[in-house]
């Protein structure tokens, strides 16, 4: 993207924030106008229940096509989620229409506080088969709590009736898919039966706590080290350590807690989350802290050494068994990162 630098000084107040947007720098101000859902008119509601099943029925249709050379009949079952997502989206305009006529306001999941934002995995070819049933079963239990909520908070009569049924048939429209999987799946591609509650288990324990664990593992890692090297007192350099591990740990709560409300996902209570993400956060940067308070510097600096590596295991352990990164793919991001950041404290210590 192009920034244009206008000329004179009576511009540069223009150029400032042509170059703070561009940044990202504004992404709390356009969080900060974000609506909380409690916030939605019951027009603002069906709106956006309407640009939800259709974003889910476009979504199913290019699951379907991806898998559809490899995997005919999942891509069959994902044409079947389309067509059930274009019959919710039909009736729900219909209602719109009656009680409010024909513009449907532009309200997106973006602009409503309590979405998790979804990877486009559907942009991915080939289409890793795992991930799409996992991403399709989180999809519809987050439509489900959306529309459970949405009803209990509608005063109209017939709209809260059509959100009760839809909520009752994306209830049911899991155990339906799985149905059909049975009767048209081959073993070896039948999804697990409990692949969407593992799926949110990852979202509100594994994910936050393994960010956490990665950010305090190896962020720390130069301050830490680069202290030990400056000063070769172990003291010193456990007091840095402690000093880095608080600091991140508190600051990286508070940025996962604020994150999202987790009302509308299932991702659990947000300060839950933010308690275990910073706590996590704590506990890598304290891990290679400790050795430090071996007295002998030589003894603490080659123990601390040692729990790094056991800290960075750890990570690509967590990542391989929860978030499907093949382990040498895992291996070699974990240790890049922190053999880079180790390197920059090494650096900085010894000069």
């Amino acid at each position: 993207m192009l920034i244009e630098i206008p000329r004179g000084t009576a511009s540069l107040e223009s150029w400032a924030l042509q170059i703070w947007i561009v940044s990202g720098a504004l992404w709390p101000v356009i969080y900060g106008v974000m609506k909380k859902f409690e916030e939605l008119t019951e027009r603002e509601v069906l709106a956006l229940a309407i640009a939800l099943e259709e974003e889910d029925e476009r979504v199913y249709a290019d699951f379907a096509e991806g898998l559809r050379q490899d995997y005919p009949a999942t891509a069959s079952m994902f044409e079947g989620m389309r067509e059930e997502e274009s019959g919710h989206r039909r009736r729900l305009l219909e209602l719109y229409r009656t009680k409010f006529g024909e513009h449907i306001p532009l309200i997106r999941r973006q602009d409503v506080r309590g979405f998790v934002e979804r990877p486009a995995l559907w942009l991915v070819r080939p289409l890793r088969i795992e991930a799409v049933r996992k991403e399709a079963s989180t999809m519809e239990v987050e439509t489900r709590r959306f529309y459970e909520k949405a009803a209990a908070r509608t005063q109209d009569a017939s709209i809260r009736q059509l959100l009760d049924d839809l909520a009752t048939e994306e209830r049911e429209h899991e155990e339906r898919a799985q149905e059909l999987d049975k009767q048209k799946l081959p073993d070896n591609v039948k999804a697990d039966e409990e692949v969407a509650q593992r799926r949110l288990f990852v979202l509100q324990i594994v994910q936050p706590g393994l960010a956490g664990l990665m950010d305090g593992s190896v962020s720390t890692l130069a301050p830490v080290f680069a202290a030990a090297l400056a000063t070769q007192n172990s003291w010193d350099a456990f007091l840095v350590g402690l000093a880095a591990s608080a600091g991140a740990g508190i600051s990286m709560g508070f940025a996962e807690a604020l994150s999202d409300d987790g009302s509308l996902t299932g991702r659990g209570h947000p300060w839950v989350r933010g308690l275990i993400c910073g706590a996590m956060t704590a506990v890598g940067g304290i891990g290679h802290t400790l050795p430090f308070l071996i007295k002998d510097f030589r003894a603490a600096l080659w123990a601390a050494g040692v729990v790094v590596l056991a800290e960075l295991g750890v990570i690509t352990w967590i990542r391989q068994r929860y978030m499907d990164t093949p382990w040498m793919t895992a291996a070699l991001q974990v240790g890049l990162g922190g053999v880079l950041v180790f390197v920059t404290g090494v650096l900085i210590g010894s000069s």
